[in-house]
């Protein structure tokens, strides 16, 4: 299927590994041209140089960046080769917070969470979103968590920022930006094989004295699928949310966690 989104701009946040290198993988196979943000500027330079030459028609821009900081936002603005501030699909995507128990927590922490998981998202969407409408095109994607849907007791400050970002989009979905052509939706990832579930599965290994092998297993047994997700097919349901034939989706949580959530809503 042609997306019919071909010679756009987006701008993908930790696009380096993982997720966010899934999502920028997906748009460039479609032809987009991908500003790539991530912290890491070694990781980052050799994930944009292997997209760039498995797709030597797009533009590939790395931008090494904190994407949090106002100083961050200003160095992809800024980017040579980028389009400045002119983005037809933005990706937000921004690492989560520590888990915890929520007695630990001081203002401080619950800050630094919603200024990563709700304000930044927030700041990309307004620099961006008038002219994806003065366009006719836009499509923004927030990467956000299953927690959303489910929450979990260790991640509080995870649950809260996220949550706060997604009653945010669910209004700004329904205002007139929709009416041209702009769209907004969140993805809510369950388990996937990045470097962050492998972290999370050596501590917990490390924590229960059992083999990292085991931990995986039971973990994978819980999931109706057998399997943890792939940041590939990740990336392919983004870059779905990001094409044309996307247009009438709006301000949709989409939870792609191979049947783990047990609602039915």
């Amino acid at each position: 299927m042609d997306l019919g989104i071909a010679g756009k701009w987006a701008l993908v946040g930790g696009a380096s590994k993982g997720l966010g290198w899934g999502c920028a993988a997906a748009l460039a196979a479609e032809g987009v041209n991908v500003v790539m943000v991530a912290r890491g500027a070694e990781a980052l330079q050799a994930a944009a140089h292997a997209l760039a030459q498995q797709h030597p028609g797009v533009c590939i821009v790395p931008v090494a960046a904190d994407i949090t900081t106002e100083a961050g936002r200003q160095a992809i603005w800024a980017a040579p080769g980028g389009p400045g501030q002119a983005f037809d699909i933005v990706v937000t995507n921004a690492g989560g917070p520590p888990p915890g128990d929520f007695r630990s927590w001081d203002r401080n922490a619950w800050l630094a969470a919603i200024d990563a998981n709700m304000l930044t998202p927030i700041e990309l969407i307004k620099a961006t979103v008038d002219g994806m409408a003065s366009r006719g095109f836009g499509r923004v994607v927030n990467i956000t968590s299953s927690a959303v849907k489910a929450p979990i007791d260790i991640l509080g400050l995870s649950n809260g920022a996220r949550s706060g970002l997604t009653g945010f989009v669910a209004g700004l979905a329904r205002s007139p930006l929709a009416a041209k052509g702009v769209t907004f939706n969140n993805l809510l990832p369950g388990k996937f094989d990045t470097d962050r579930l492998k972290t999370t599965h050596a501590s917990a290994a490390a924590k229960a004295g059992q083999a990292l092998e085991d931990i995986r297993a039971a973990q994978q047994a819980q999931i109706p699928a057998q399997r943890f997700g792939t940041p590939q097919e990740f990336g392919a349901i983004c870059a779905f949310l990001c094409s044309v034939q996307g247009g009438y989706l709006n301000g949709q949580n989409i939870l792609p966690d191979g049947g783990l959530y047990p609602g039915t809503f």
